[in-house]
């Protein structure tokens, strides 16, 4: 039987906690007292959130006008924003596809009303864990041709990935599926307060439910990159990522920040 989509409001969603962050409407009073919660353990978040999606941004016009991509994989999508993906790409080269694959029934309801036209755009279910299976799928193998090159994006992904599950190895295994010339970009939640990681681990643990693997140290994050070729400045703090004129979102802090980067697939 085909997968119910089941919207639970009385609990808080990671996407919806997002979209509150980023100003966004689609979220109920469970997500808000959630934020609010995490806005006392980590007043930064705010800033955070609003750095991660500038940099999904930027990535994305980066690829597109200075590497020549064409074909776009984003991971935990989120709920539909004023600017995404597409539109960024599109406003380079109207022929871009892009493939948003997330497991919130919200975001799937949304992204398919708001975003999929079967043709350029799509709006599956998928984990990043399910790429392989993901690409071979043929409604998205009709959009995304896996012998050229691909961006997949797990911007603000990795702290849902537990360590059991091998978050490095993730990366990796992204990069080895994909054409020479693609990009894989990656980031996180990390801090460096051991006690603000166990507040908030417990309080987004339960946001997330088992899709969730816990906020690292920057240390414990840049070897997930160790064998990509990372392009310059390397694993930051994502709203140092080339940023150019775009001060509109500030940076985090030690205590909490969005941290990753951009590999290039030889």
């Amino acid at each position: 039987m085909p997968q119910r989509d089941v919207i639970d409001v009385a609990s808080p969603s990671m996407a919806r906690m997002n979209n509150y962050l980023l100003g966004g409407k689609d979220h109920y009073s469970a997500d808000r007292e959630a934020c609010e919660r995490l806005l006392q353990i980590a007043p930064d978040a705010q800033c955070a959130a609003e750095a991660a999606h500038r940099f999904l941004l930027r990535a994305t016009s980066h690829l597109v006008r200075e590497y020549g991509v064409r074909q776009f994989v984003v991971f935990g999508a989120g709920l539909p924003t004023p600017m995404s993906v597409h539109q960024v790409a599109r406003s380079v080269d109207v022929r871009c596809r892009v493939v948003y694959a997330d497991e919130d029934p919200l975001v799937l309801v949304h992204g398919r009303a708001l975003w999929e036209d079967q043709r350029r755009t799509l709006v599956v279910r998928a984990h990043p864990l399910q790429l392989g299976y993901l690409l071979c799928a043929p409604q998205v193998h009709r959009l995304i041709d896996v012998h050229r090159p691909v961006a997949v994006l797990l911007v603000s992904v990795l702290h849902t990935v537990p360590d059991a599950a091998d978050p490095a190895g993730l990366l990796e295994q992204t990069a080895r599926m994909l054409a020479p010339g693609s990009y894989v970009a990656a980031s996180q939640l990390v801090s460096e307060d051991a006690e603000v990681r166990r507040q908030a681990d417990a309080l987004l643990q339960q946001a997330a439910g088992r899709r969730w693997g816990r906020i690292r140290r920057r240390a414990e994050v840049e070897p997930f990159f160790g064998k990509l070729r990372v392009l310059a400045p390397g694993p930051v703090d994502v709203s140092q990522w080339r940023p150019g004129s775009d001060r509109a979102a500030g940076g985090g802090s030690l205590a909490w920040a969005e941290y990753g980067g951009v590999a290039a697939v030889r």
